[in-house]
């Protein structure tokens, strides 16, 4: 049996679908885990009993991780056929979406059939979102095998977040972003953990204004502007396919349009009434109903974030603007109009993924007298403290004594009226520290903060 054979069996007997799939469980079980790649600062793990959801914007390198697990499991004494490895968007499988996904297990037992009941099974689904009620397939998986189970995906709302999944308290999620700044360095075999020297930090510094044009994708890496651009540009729009697809969205030229104004607002304020009347401008009939479900989509795609005020009262909030952040800086840029975007912004868009690594609770903050501050992240805590509240300034320049006394007074009111005692300020190169009457203000050059701001592992 060829591909041929296996992309066309759609209503084929059971028993041809099965030789289907136990050819392809074949070659994946042939497949050389990676050896040297660009090193992330990510452990994926798994826990008894539980389902390990691996979630990630398309292109920032999930794949590559479950195959280093995969590694991982090998080098540790798993052998290689105890490991049940398939990625669900292979279009050979692509009818397997109109058949009962039991024919995975039926496949994997006929090729190994002493390993059923008796040994753990590791099962890794790579693009699982391709599988109709996937959720219902590995709950079953869970309960009649003895396995374990990593899922991963790029289009996957949080499982436990849905009170109706059948997973409901099984999961164990991980978030998976492009690369860190500090992750960018390892690939290039610059030390950052421990004391900097002066030499060091020359090194680094250097080594930002590559990722700076570079951001985090691992598959722009090594190419020069053009072919970043290009490359940039053409996971922007199979992305967006993606969303319009899964979602089987009705207006896919307003959810297009939709995301270009996002992305060419990075780091601005936006207010649904507004999308809305400009995608009407445009000739889309949209109501709001449907801009709030793609901003969701897009967020669920980890593609672009929105921001909330800082606030405790729900009316609050919903009366005032939320801001927008693209999950790559230099994805921003190379996919935007360049009339909004410029460097202050897209700084902001950096700090701001910076912070997301670390925690999801990130806001602005408009003080008394409508100064506003960029960022109000709350810091994961240990149990029975509360969150530490970290407020941030992005300014790329504080060489205009005007733009100084603006971000410092800004930041040193929010300080007051949140009870903060130290506020940050990341600029593109000044290092200082600013006593205020509350506290004290760090400033910061953008490549110290990301290398402080990123937990080690």
């Amino acid at each position: 049996m060829n591909d041929t054979d296996c992309q066309n069996e759609q209503g084929a007997p059971g028993h041809v679908m099965i030789e289907c799939l136990k050819q392809i469980i074949r070659e994946y079980e042939e497949l050389e885990p990676p050896g040297e790649l660009l090193p992330r600062r990510i452990a994926i793990g798994s826990l008894p009993g539980k389902v390990s959801v691996v979630t990630s914007v398309r292109g920032s390198g999930k794949t590559i991780l479950l195959r280093q697990r995969i590694r991982q499991l090998i080098e540790g004494g798993v052998p290689r056929e105890n490991i049940l490895s398939l990625d669900l968007a292979d279009d050979r499988l692509y009818w397997l979406r109109h058949e009962n996904p039991d024919l995975i297990l039926e496949a994997y037992f006929e090729l190994h059939p002493q390993k059923r009941g008796s040994e753990t099974v590791h099962c890794f689904f790579d693009e699982v979102q391709a599988l109709p009620h996937w959720q219902l397939f590995i709950e079953r998986l869970m309960r009649t095998e003895k396995c374990e189970v990593t899922v991963a995906g790029s289009l996957l709302p949080a499982p436990e977040e849905e009170t109706a999944s059948p997973l409901t308290g099984r999961i164990v999620s991980w978030e998976i972003f492009p690369l860190s700044f500090r992750e960018f360095l390892d690939g290039k075999d610059i030390d950052s953990d421990g004391p900097l020297s002066t030499k060091q930090r020359l090194t680094i510094q250097k080594a930002f204004e590559d990722y700076w044009q570079v951001g985090g994708f691992p598959g722009v890496n090594r190419r020069d502007q053009q072919q970043r651009v290009e490359a940039h540009q053409a996971n922007w729009k199979t992305i967006l396919a993606s969303i319009i697809g899964h979602h089987n969205i009705s207006h896919p030229r307003a959810v297009i349009d939709l995301a270009h104004w996002l992305v060419d607002n990075t780091g601005f304020f936006y207010a649904i009434s507004h999308l809305t009347d400009y995608l009407k401008s445009l000739g889309h009939r949209v109501r709001k109903s449907s801009v709030v479900d793609w901003l969701v989509a897009f967020e669920d795609a980890g593609l672009l974030f929105s921001v909330n005020i800082f606030s405790n009262s729900p009316t609050r909030i919903s009366v005032n603007p939320r801001k927008v952040y693209c999950i790559d800086h230099a994805l921003a840029a190379s996919v935007s109009s360049g009339i909004l975007t410029n460097r202050n912004s897209l700084l902001e868009n950096l700090v701001f993924t910076a912070l997301r690594r670390v925690t999801p609770e990130i806001f602005y903050h408009r003080t008394k007298t409508g100064r506003e501050v960029d960022l109000v992240a709350l810091l994961p805590s240990v149990p029975g403290q509360e969150q530490a509240i970290m407020l941030v300034q992005v300014c790329a320049s504080l060489a205009d004594p005007r733009v100084r006394q603006s971000e410092v007074r800004s930041l040193s009111e929010a300080m007051v009226e949140l009870a903060v005692a130290e506020g940050t300020i990341v600029t593109w190169r000044t290092d200082e520290t600013i006593p205020v009457g509350f506290g004290t203000i760090q400033v910061v050059p953008v490549w110290r903060f990301l290398l402080e701001t990123e937990p080690r592992i």
